[in-house]
Formats: C-alpha cells, structure tokens, sequence
C-alpha cells in the first residue's frame, strides 16, 4: 500500500494547484512502475527536494476527491502539457497529444472539470480568470498572455468521455500550454459550484 501524504487527504477543493515533477505516458523509460501520470513528491519530509517518490495514476484517483467542477493547475511538470523532459529533445505530435489526454484523465476522474498544464509559463491567469471573468475554460485558455494560436490542436479525449483537449504548443514541436476537460464550463458556473 502507497503511504499517502496527510496534505492529500482534504476532500472538496475546487482548485488543486500542482507545481512540480512529472513523470508521464508515453514514456521513454521502459522500466518503470506503474507510477506515471500523477505527482512527484518529496518522499519524506525536511530531507531536501532530491527525495523525490511518484505518485501515479492509481494514488490520484484513490486518495484525491475533488468538488465537482474543480479546476486543476498543473505547473512545471514534465509530460502534462504534453512536453518531455529537459535536455530530452521533443516530442512527436501523436506523443504529445497521448500524454495531455493520459495525464489529464486521472484528475478529471477526481472530479475535476478542466485541467490546465502549463510547462514554463505564469498560470497566474487561470486563477484571475476563475475567481473574476465570466468566460469558458476554453477562452479562460486562450486568455494566457502566452498563448500563441500558431500551431492549435484539438481533440476529444480516447480516456476521458465527453473531455475536449487544446494543446497550443508555442512552436510545431514544443508542448507546453494545455487544457483538457469540459471546456464549455463557465467561470461563473465555476463559482457558483453548478
């Protein structure tokens, strides 16, 4: 049984904000555990952030609960926005896409109903958006100041029914701004919990 951090526990949040290591699928690595698509956290606590355990799929859909609507912020992690890791070159199209949608399945399972994952970016707007704009999560998305719009890609999600993915990589092959969920929610309906 996976030891699970007392912070986990609280249930009802309607934002779960993640800033952190990443480890996702596909995945170059070959030999890991089934610990992929979840956190990275310290092992233990005051011995550094080089104690790094991962907490996958499984530990965030058991041990996670959610209020429904809740939005999900996922910054800096490897693999969420569909990037790999650094130094790691890039990702194909096809794997970029797969990891956003594998990612983004376990905390929509939560009960969340939108994760974004931004790479490298301030996702300082997301919560502006949230608590005072009035638009969907789709346009609370292409409101970042780094959006691009260049190269956008969307799709409806192979884990997740009825979840549309937006991927708006900031050149043809880097993956790093992403939003996956039911996109047509408002921030007011956010708000008001409906």
């Amino acid at each position: 049984m996976i030891s699970r951090p007392n912070y986990l526990r609280g249930a009802g949040a309607i934002v779960l904000i993640y800033i952190g290591h990443g480890n996702g699928s596909p995945s170059p690595y070959t030999d890991l555990p089934p610990v992929i698509d979840g956190m990275g956290l310290n092992a233990t606590a005051g011995n550094g952030n080089a104690n790094t355990k991962y907490y996958g799929e499984t530990f965030v859909t058991a041990s996670i609960h959610l209020a429904p609507n809740a939005v999900v912020i996922l910054n800096h992690l490897c693999y969420a926005s569909g990037n790999n890791e650094w130094n790691a070159g890039n990702p194909t199209r096809s794997v970029a896409i797969k990891r956003v949608d594998n990612y983004g399945a376990a905390f929509l399972q939560t009960g969340a109903k939108a994760v974004f994952a931004e790479g490298i970016t301030d996702p300082a707007y997301i919560l502006t958006g949230l608590f005072g704009g009035t638009g969907t999560m789709r346009e609370l998305f292409w409101s970042s100041p780094s959006a691009t719009n260049q190269w956008p890609i969307t799709f409806a999600s192979k884990r997740t029914a009825g979840a549309t993915a937006v991927m708006d990589p900031y050149a043809p092959d880097r993956y790093y701004r992403s939003v996956i969920g039911s996109l047509d929610l408002t921030a007011a309906q956010w708000r008001s919990g409906n």
